[in-house]
């Protein structure tokens, strides 16, 4: 894997393919960011990056339009990224593109993802009919966002995070609406709400709430961040398990919601779209 973020289209003026083109997919190795966080070897989590295309639609045989609603499940642990902007010109090139069927079009996604991302991918469809059942909620766990802190700083510092290490340990979940991280390139303002589970010594809450607001002017895409949030709770705070979930808001039609755990019970979190997304 050879492309960077910088051969990406991102930022850069598009052409709308509206006929089947899947060399429109731009994937990015994962490995690069993870060496950064010193992420070697074997990797401290795993976990699913959930997306969800709202936005998807192609003729049937007849060449009357269909519409659906998707969900992709990508394994953690896959050696590539999809740069989003490539995944959503991606899915207008079925546009115009007539298909047979509602599996047509599935086993499509399933060949040109799981080849995009490097790892095989799980696709559910969800047609009009079934939408009324498409169900919402909001991520569980105590609101951080209830203390009244003073903020002066919006880069990640990982040093803010403190746990009491001599106490008793806990477990719980913490959870936040303020996160709020850049996208890597342009710079657009990506928002986020995060669920943080664990079980050790208990993390200050203050502390916690000023690390998640300091990736307030951080530059990194959402899978990438939620790493990093994963990595410096784990590193600062020496939980005996964690999972960190974050449900961003879409844009073009897309939202992505990464989930890293080292939980030994732990199950994919739930798909549930928030009230923002």
């Amino acid at each position: 894997m050879t492309n960077t973020v910088d051969l990406s289209p991102l930022g850069k003026t598009s052409a709308y393919r509206t006929d089947y083109a899947p060399e429109l997919l731009f994937p990015i190795a994962r490995q690069g960011k993870r060496d950064e966080l010193g992420l070697t070897g074997t990797l401290p989590f795993f976990g699913v990056d959930i997306w969800n295309a709202y936005e998807i639609s192609w003729l049937n045989a007849r060449g009357k339009p269909q519409v659906a609603i998707a969900r992709i499940t990508v394994p953690a642990d896959s050696p590539n990224i999809i740069e989003s902007k490539s995944f959503k010109l991606y899915l207008n090139s079925f546009n115009q593109t007539r298909l047979d069927s509602v599996v047509a079009l599935k086993n499509l996604l399933q060949q040109d993802l799981s080849n995009g991302f490097g790892a095989n991918v799980h696709i559910s469809l969800t047609q009009p009919e079934e939408f009324g059942m498409v169900e919402m909620g909001e991520l569980d766990g105590l609101l951080l966002d209830r203390l009244d802190i003073e903020v002066d700083h919006y880069h990640p510092a990982p040093e803010l995070l403190k746990a009491a290490l001599d106490e008793e340990p806990v477990e719980e979940k913490l959870i936040s609406h303020l996160l709020k991280s850049n996208c890597l390139v342009t710079g657009q303002p990506d928002w986020a709400s995060v669920q943080i589970h664990y079980s050790g010594p208990q993390i200050d809450q203050e502390s916690l709430l000023r690390y998640l607001i300091g990736f307030r002017e951080h530059n990194e895409f959402h899978e990438q961040c939620v790493e990093r949030i994963f990595t410096d709770i784990l590193r600062q705070c020496q939980p005996q398990q964690l999972s960190v979930y974050a449900r961003y808001t879409r844009r073009g039609g897309l939202d992505i919601n990464p989930w890293r755990s080292n939980f030994s019970t732990a199950q994919k979190p739930s798909n549930l779209r928030g009230a923002r997304q």
